[in-house]
């Protein structure tokens, strides 16, 4: 025992001195940074820049296999071998034999009492020691005389040549005990090589029907009870899907990597298309945009609103004290054209300056925009007006870029660096980035107010924005998780495309009163939400915190 544990404390120290190796050697100038900022004592931030450089080499999710995961494991509660018994339907088709057999012996290798196995055929086999079928409509009708002898089933589906981990079933058999009333479960999963090596782990969100709409992450690595299959007349070629469509209960997430897969389908984002002459009416959307000085942006996002296709749309101006002649001379002409023009001088309060315009405004829409937003796609606000209108959802956020086409927002993570961060930052656009998330529309805890719409009462209903504990960060972030408390989810629309030129006109916040609010206006984010504590159900408790683009936790 005490040999085996210092080989596996050998494993960790070597992986662990190599990933650090792979990350020094993959961006040098970026690690020797992160090591001065150790050496200065700046340990949060050498954390977030190890966190991001490590989680990107090529052995980090092996040290995660070996470091994280057994804790994962233990936690694990057996329960008794007779509950939940399940049935595992093995995809022959098109497969060798050797496939059929590892996948086989990994079902036999689950910890717990050894599962039925059926293999789906393409021709009737010889083996008698598994039951077979060659039609799929011909399990419903199986799986009912198995039911008969062993009460409730639970089907486990996998193709020949993938594998279950052995902690696979176990796994499973905890979530129904949390979740009895679940007809269908998923649960994480990974790449296996033929000469047996893991990699490219698929950590998984809470389940988004939207997101799968893109991506189907379930069929494949899931389990699904046996009464919820649909019948002979209805079950399909892949029917783990066809349950999808029947099932009442939405599907319930298993956060633990149990099936090691040889291969699985690509997302297949949903590119912006011309909208259909058939869509649907599209409200009225009242924009409102804060300014100061920097005529030149607001003079670019003004002209990206007018050549954007909506069939209805007001502005209102808040200018928050501006002083150069231009500007002033600027919003006049604005006024005399029918922009409506909100004068609100002091410190910026971006909180209270919404809050203060929104009562006047047409509706039943408001679109709050930064001025420093430029449209490229004169669409971008009929993508993400109906998604506002649906009963379900609450704030929508698009694809927001910088300059140099790096994404700046796509949706925003709870808990990063314990209050909140934008998820993919950086990553270039044309890259498909964590399984195309951020070009596939989906659920989030949160999106950024730069380009936010949400129905007006909706708004007003959860009292705006807290202009007393968030006057300038995180207000977005507090709204969207009071309208997401309230019961409409924050959308991320990725097919609305703009360029955000941030903060420009308010600068960074970089002097010693800037820094002092930003703290304060954190704790606060802290205090009221937990986001020091909490994992973002849309985003993993394996993926790092420290990092905006989602790699591995170590």
């Amino acid at each position: 025992m005490l040999s085996r544990f210092r080989q596996t404390a050998g494993q960790r120290f070597l992986l662990h001195c190599l990933v650090h190796v792979e990350a020094l050697f993959g961006s040098p100038g970026a690690y020797l940074q992160a090591v001065m900022w150790r050496i200065r004592r700046l340990k949060l931030r050498a954390r977030h820049r190890f966190a991001a450089l490590m989680g990107h080499t090529r052995h980090a999710y092996d040290l995660w296999t070996i470091t994280r995961e057994p804790m994962l494991h233990a936690m694990l509660v057996s329960p008794e071998e007779s509950s939940s018994p399940f049935v595992i339907v093995i995809d022959c088709r098109d497969a060798t034999a050797a496939a059929v057999e590892l996948s086989v012996r990994s079902v036999h290798a689950c910890a717990g009492a050894t599962p039925e196995i059926v293999l789906l055929q393409a021709e009737p086999g010889s083996d008698g020691l598994y039951r077979s079928v060659t039609d799929p409509a011909d399990l419903p009708a199986l799986l009912d005389g198995m039911a008969q002898a062993a009460g409730k089933l639970w089907i486990v589906p996998i193709a020949a040549g993938d594998l279950l981990s052995p902690h696979a079933l176990n796994g499973y058999r905890q979530a129904i005990m949390q979740a009895p009333d679940a007809v269908l479960l998923y649960a994480d999963d990974d790449l296996i090589s033929p000469i047996g090596r893991r990699h490219t782990p698929h950590f998984k969100p809470r389940w988004t029907e939207e997101l799968h709409r893109g991506h189907d992450f379930v069929s494949g690595s899931c389990a699904i009870a046996a009464d919820a299959l649909p019948r002979e007349d209805q079950i399909g070629t892949h029917w783990p899907a066809d349950v999808l469509s029947l099932a009442r209960n939405a599907p319930v997430h298993v956060p633990l990597v149990l099936h090691h897969r040889a291969s699985r389908p690509a997302p297949h984002p949903d590119h912006p298309r011309p909208l259909s002459p058939q869509a649907p009416v599209l409200p009225h959307v009242s924009v409102i945009i804060p300014t100061r000085d920097h005529v030149a942006l607001l003079q670019t996002c003004l002209e990206g609103l007018r050549a954007t296709r909506y069939p209805s749309l007001d502005i209102t101006i808040i200018d928050n004290g501006s002083v150069e002649a231009e500007t002033l001379a600027y919003l006049e002409g604005l006024e005399r054209s029918g922009v409506q023009v909100s004068k609100q001088p002091g410190p910026f309060n971006y909180a209270a300056m919404h809050n203060s315009v929104v009562p006047s405004l047409r509706g039943p829409l408001i679109c709050l925009l930064n001025n420093d937003i430029e449209v490229i796609d004169p669409d971008w606000l009929a993508h993400m007006a109906p998604h506002a209108m649906r009963d379900d959802i609450g704030a929508v956020g698009a694809r927001l870029l910088y300059p140099d086409r790096t994404i700046q927002h796509a949706g925003i993570v709870i808990g990063m660096g314990g209050g909140a961060g934008h998820a993919h930052r950086l990553q270039d656009d044309a890259s498909p980035g964590y399984f195309s998330r951020a070009h596939l529309p989906q659920r989030v805890s949160a999106v950024t107010a730069a380009c936010l719409v949400v129905r007006k009462d909706r708004f007003e209903a959860v009292g705006g924005f807290d202009a007393q504990n968030f006057t300038v960060a995180f207000n977005d972030v507090d709204l969207c998780l009071k309208l997401n408390a309230a019961g409409w989810q924050s959308f991320y629309e990725p097919r609305a495309c703009l360029v955000h030129h941030e903060s420009k006109s308010r600068g960074r916040d970089s002097s010693p009163v800037q820094r002092e609010r930003f703290a304060s206006e954190l704790a606060a984010l802290k205090r009221l939400w937990s986001t020091d504590t909490v994992h973002d159900p849309y985003h993993h408790p394996e993926l790092s915190q420290l990092s905006e683009q989602f790699v591995v936790r170590l």
